[in-house]
């Protein structure tokens, strides 16, 4: 795998932490740097370390993985676009962006849009890929991606904060259903 098929490679395995993170600044309104840093870190790391730790599973679970994981990323990301929506209707909204990217939602968003890159590391172990290399190109794009896109939904957010929360949970829904439909070999 050369350098210009593992970067575009990353920069598929980075799209749905793009989209959560354009999520994420939707609902956060007003962002500081350390906001899309934050996301970037946490998508980005787990991006990285998916691949790795599939690397080194290699084929023993491959047919396990490969089989569950867009149930796992659809449920997941349904259960996360729900409460996003049910948070948009309530009275009472926080001030406070950080409880957005609180260790537990972030964790699972990072688990459920880094699942695929799991699969991603167990082919590289039958390639004979650098995982290092390849593990740090697809972390780095993903960190990058979701900063960006943190700021690129913040930009909307301050605006529109709950209608953008409800259409960021409907979005999270959606690409849930989407990875889905894709899994069942329906798209």
């Amino acid at each position: 795998m050369n350098t210009i098929e593992l970067f575009l490679l990353a920069l598929g395995l980075s799209m749905d932490a793009f989209a959560v993170s354009v999520c994420k600044g939707l609902s956060l309104g007003h962002i500081r740097l350390r906001h899309m840093l934050i996301a970037g870190a946490w998508f980005g790391g787990f991006q990285a370390l998916m691949p790795t730790l599939g690397y080194l599973l290699g084929s023993f679970f491959s047919t396990y993985i490969v089989q569950y994981n867009y149930w796992i990323s659809c449920l997941l990301l349904v259960l996360i676009g729900g409460n996003m929506i049910r948070e948009s209707g309530s009275s009472e909204q926080e001030n406070n962006g950080d409880a957005a990217l609180d260790v537990r939602t972030m964790l699972i968003l990072a688990i459920a849009t880094s699942i695929d890159a799991l699969a991603v590391g167990v082919t590289f172990a039958f390639m004979g890929v650098s995982i290092l290399y390849s593990a740090l190109c697809i972390g780095c794009t993903t960190f990058i991606c979701s900063a960006i896109g943190v700021k690129a939904g913040s930009l909307f957010g301050l605006r529109y904060q709950k209608s953008s929360e409800r259409l960021g949970g409907i979005v999270l829904i959606l690409i849930g259903l989407k990875i889905l439909l894709q899994g069942l070999g329906i798209l």
